[in-house]
């Protein structure tokens, strides 16, 4: 795996090509940790998320798991809950707006994954699949939260019942993926959309992103405080008020993320 911080923008870039990208234990929980970092660090203001060669991420790899022992009711949902869940919050939770740029196949977790980010672009050549019920699995990673609100519950029981592959195009057209372009056009892209991102007013785009992502499993009368809470909140940043002040003095606002 390869990250770095260049234009207050964090790259994570998953680097196992011959796996397509499946994640490994150790290689999730340091995606997570440098998510967790990312919000924690005034520097970085979003984060793209790609990967390297055919692949985006193939899901989870399993074949370095052990098989040996007998398996303790509650093993399965310890594992899903502190790994494939709990990478997925974490993308969820980021302070920092997260930006997916797929650039090749993203299936079961690798699908999830994507989906659980801000804003989704994707290369041409790029595809989703709900690989589990090829294996006789129940969606896991998040994904039977995260489709239904994606596309509906309809369109959500049709990709994880048949489990068949997604072009980036159909993606596209169900709201699954921001936008398409030409796989050549797939890192400049996302490169342009972070650094506008990474312009903007960071605490604002946090409080944004927290408050979309609650409304989902809210009612009116609490998204309503929650929006209140939050503006209540946003305007004590400085941001807030050089956003103000520019509206009134007739200029660009100059954000700083604080």
């Amino acid at each position: 795996m390869r990250h770095g911080v260049e234009g207050q923008v964090c790259r994570i870039t998953l680097d196992r090509p011959e796996a397509l990208n499946a994640l490994t234990p150790a290689q999730r929980d340091r995606v997570i940790e440098l998510l967790d970092g990312a919000s924690a660090d005034p520097e970085v203001r979003a984060v793209v998320l790609t990967g390297t060669g055919r692949g985006f991420c193939a899901g989870a790899d399993l074949r370095g798991g052990s098989t040996a022992g007998e398996r303790v009711p509650g093993d399965v949902a310890r594992v899903l809950r502190l790994g494939a869940q709990r990478l997925v919050g974490a993308v969820l939770d980021c302070e920092k707006p997260v930006i997916a740029a797929v650039n090749g196949t993203a299936a079961g977790l690798g699908a999830h994954l994507a989906f659980a980010c801000d804003l989704v672009l994707a290369a041409e050549s790029a595809r989703f699949i709900e690989v589990f019920v090829r294996r006789g699995l129940v969606p896991d990673g998040g994904g039977a939260y995260l489709l239904p609100r994606l596309v509906g519950p309809q369109r959500a029981k049709e990709l994880m019942f048949f489990g068949d592959a997604l072009s980036a195009a159909d993606a596209e057209r169900l709201g699954l993926v921001n936008r398409v372009v030409p796989d050549a056009e797939l890192a400049r892209t996302a490169r342009e959309w972070a650094e506008r991102l990474a312009a903007g007013p960071t605490r604002a785009l946090a409080l944004t992103k927290q408050l979309v992502n609650a409304s989902l499993d809210s009612d009116r009368a609490t998204a309503f405080a929650a929006e209140a809470a939050a503006q209540e909140i946003n305007m004590t940043t400085r941001d807030a008020q050089e956003g103000v002040a520019s509206f009134a003095e007739r200029r660009s606002p100059g954000y700083l993320g604080r």
